[in-house]
């Protein structure tokens, strides 16, 4: 199959203290490996050992490019309650470019059916928001049907994670109904490693299975394609040259 996605749009550095590689170490990984993009989404300041608020305003700082890696500079925030409130302000996420909003453990405080539903049906209003992050664990069981198809009304990406399929319960049978919905209703995704070390970037062997099992189509995977998700970003962000 090749190289399945050209951009890899979930990833962390150091700077989540839980992570292990720099921006640097990540660039250098992901140009190796062939991608032509990265997104930085370290941890936002809810999560226990999360980034400070001050590493998301000082992203602008940031080359555009890093081992001529283009670097999209973003977040991943936390969606804290059945109402869909984040822990970023919006002062802060709007200048960003990449902002994956995810249910956490430690951090979301309604694990019910009826209560993570809620939340994403909540959020996928938020047009701050790019992408629904690991949405497939048992830990936040959803309504998924009218929840994937409202994130197809908003524009929201869905996410197939790597990290998710290989280390959290129920996410890999959870991913085939993802997909298998997707399919169906022709809402597109992204395949993203989630990786908190710079030898993970941009590997996704566990979802490539996932999506040759499902024959999902990879004209609905918008990373596999850089310049989809360039213009992606500039759709929703206009002036932002990458």
């Amino acid at each position: 199959m090749g190289l399945l996605i050209e951009a890899d749009l979930h990833t962390h550095t150091l700077v989540s203290n839980h992570a292990y590689s720099t921006l640097k170490e990540n660039c250098a990984s992901a140009a190796a490996l062939g991608l032509k993009a990265i997104a930085m989404t370290d941890h936002s300041p809810g999560t226990p050992d999360g980034a400070h608020i001050l590493h998301f305003i000082n992203q602008r700082t940031l080359p555009r490019t890093v081992c001529d890696v283009t670097v999209l500079r973003g977040a991943e925030v936390n969606i804290t309650d059945s109402t869909g409130a984040l822990d970023m302000e919006e002062r802060h996420l709007a200048p960003l470019e990449w902002v994956v909003a995810s249910m956490h453990n430690r951090v979301m405080n309604d694990h019910t059916r009826e209560g993570c539903t809620a939340a994403y049906l909540a959020v996928a209003e938020n047009p701050l928001i790019d992408v629904i992050g690991h949405c497939t664990t048992d830990s936040f069981p959803f309504d998924m049907e009218p929840c994937l198809k409202k994130f197809k009304e908003y524009e929201k990406l869905v996410e197939i994670n790597e990290s998710s399929v290989v280390y959290r319960n129920g996410s890999l049978q959870n991913s085939i109904e993802v997909l298998r919905l997707c399919k169906r209703y022709e809402i597109p995704i992204v395949i993203d490693s989630d990786c908190h070390f710079c030898d993970l970037i941009g590997l996704v062997p566990a979802a490539e299975q996932l999506i040759e099992g499902t024959g999902f189509p990879k004209r609905l995977i918008i990373n596999a394609d850089w310049e989809r998700v360039r213009k992606f970003v500039q759709k929703r962000h206009p002036g932002i040259d990458i």
